[in-house]
Order: C-alpha cells, then structure tokens, then sequence
C-alpha cells in the first residue's frame, strides 16, 4: 500500500520546543520537501491566521475562502493543501499534543478539542474587526517572545498565551452561536468518535462500539443525538467515508484496493455503500476532488 503523505512536526531552530511559529509566505516558498499545494496530511495542529490577500485553503474536502480576518484551525490527523494563496499574508501557528493538553485540566483539554474538531464545529472563522485585533495583538506577543526574548522563560509563556488564544477563539465561537460551550456527553462523544478513526475499516456495526466503551447501543444513539443530531450508524459511516475519500483523493491505489484497505471482501458492496453514502461512485469522487 502507498501511504498517505504524513508530515510530522519539525523545528530546526528549536527542536524540542513542540511549538512553531512561522509566516505564510515562508510556508508558500518552494523548496520544502513537500509541496504545500498538494494534499497532505499532519500530524500537529495548525492555526493559520490571515492579515492580508485573498486566496483558498482545503481542509480534508472542503474549500474556504481566506481574505483579511479569516482564522482556520486544523486538528491532527487531518489532511489539508493551501490553494491559490500566492499573495496571502498572515501566520500559522503549530504544536503538538504535548506543547499543550499535558498542561490542562480536563474540560479544557476538552474545550480545545471542540475548538479543532470539524465534526463539532467549522474550521473556518471570520473575525470581525476587533476580534481581529484582539488575536492580532495575542499573535504578537507570542511572536515577540519566540522571535526576540528566546529564554528559559519564553515557552512557558508562549503556552499560556496559546491557551488564553484558544480560549479566546472558543469564546468567539460560542458568542457567535458557532460552537456550544457546554455539551452534555461531549466526553463520550469524543471517545466513541477516537474509536471509529481506529476502527472503522475493521466495522462500522453500533454494537462493536458499544461493546469497544461498555455501553449500549441506546446510549451510543443518546450519544451522538445529543452531540450531531445524528444517529449512532449515520455518524460511524461518516467517519468511515471521509477514511474512504482520504484514500481517494491521497494514494494511486485502485479502487479494488481501496475497497480491501476499508474492509470490504466485495468491490461491488464497496461500490454500494460508498454511492449510497455521497452519491458518487468512488472513480467519480477521485476526478471531482482531483
């Protein structure tokens, strides 16, 4: 099988820092050894925040339009490629699990997973003009602290000010009715949903996951219900075809393949459920999405 191309988090100035903070034009420069323009997927978090230009960016299979004040978050694991973003300006910031949730307390580890969690809530925010502002001047401080005071002080602070930063962004969020700061059952929804990224090549049946947290199938649909307004198979399925389109779209396997990768003995039943699922045969979607 080729694999999907995984970029892991490296920083040559600071390689046990677990933090980056780098400008989108140096991101866009050729000479890396990826392109940034093809789809790839990462194994950090990103915040990318937009100054200046206009342009696109495609996270796992939608794509939004960046200008002056568009921020996007983009969670591990997820695949993404900057579009045309030639005159784009503005910064990303990335880190690690560890730069982070190791020094949070539950409901605000909690909290940032829903803030970087598409299942939960878009990826793409417009800020308004004293939003902008306000994480203008937070992205500035960091940068003053990474770029120009570099002691034994600065990560330490550059984590708080990234934690104040998130929350922050949540609490534009759920202002805006975009996210809901308190959600009954978020917990179990994020580990039914950890679950089916693992396993959902190997089933897609409700049982198996209820069997996987030791709860029943009632509550998985509870569950799901109360998080995406969406029964428990409907939400496993999801998570199963964006796997699926993932494939598609990031490897030259045929669709023979693809269909063994995801667990089915019969192409033809691959070709079912997939039609069933987006409309799409799966050669349709791999030209469309291409």
């Amino acid at each position: 099988m080729k694999n999907l191309r995984k970029i892991s988090f490296k920083n040559k100035n600071q390689p046990a820092s677990h933090f980056d903070l780098i400008k989108l034009k140096d991101v866009l420069k050729t000479g890396h050894d990826h392109s940034p323009t093809n789809f790839h997927i990462v194994e950090f978090f990103i915040i990318i925040f937009i100054e200046a230009g206009k342009g696109s960016h495609t996270i796992d299979f939608t794509d939004y339009k960046c200008e002056k004040g568009t921020l996007l978050t983009i969670r591990k694991d997820q695949i993404h490629k900057f579009g045309n973003s030639g005159n784009l300006q503005g910064s990303l910031l990335l880190f690690t699990d560890e730069f982070l949730y190791g020094y949070l307390e539950e409901m605000e580890t909690h909290k940032s997973m829903q803030l970087f969690n598409e299942l939960l809530s878009s990826p793409q925010m417009h800020l308004s003009i004293a939003h902008y502002d306000i994480i203008r001047d937070s992205m500035n401080r960091m940068r003053e602290e990474y770029d120009k005071q570099k002691d034994t002080f600065s990560l330490s602070i550059i984590r708080s000010e990234l934690h104040i930063l998130i929350t922050k962004l949540f609490r534009i969020k759920s202002q805006n009715k975009q996210i809901e700061s308190q959600r009954k059952y978020l917990k179990e929804f994020l580990e039914l949903q950890k679950q089916a990224e693992i396993n959902t090549f190997q089933t897609t049946r409700v049982k198996d996951y209820a069997q996987f947290l030791g709860k029943s199938t009632k509550t998985l649909n509870t569950i799901t219900q109360a998080i995406v307004n969406k029964s428990a198979k409907e939400f496993i399925d999801e998570i199963c075809i964006n796997r699926i389109k993932r494939l598609l779209i990031n490897t030259e396997l045929s669709i023979t393949e693809i269909a063994y990768e995801a667990g089915f003995e019969e192409t033809a039943n691959f070709y079912k459920y997939f039609k069933r699922q987006t409309q799409l045969t799966p050669e349709n979607y791999r030209t469309v999405k291409r």
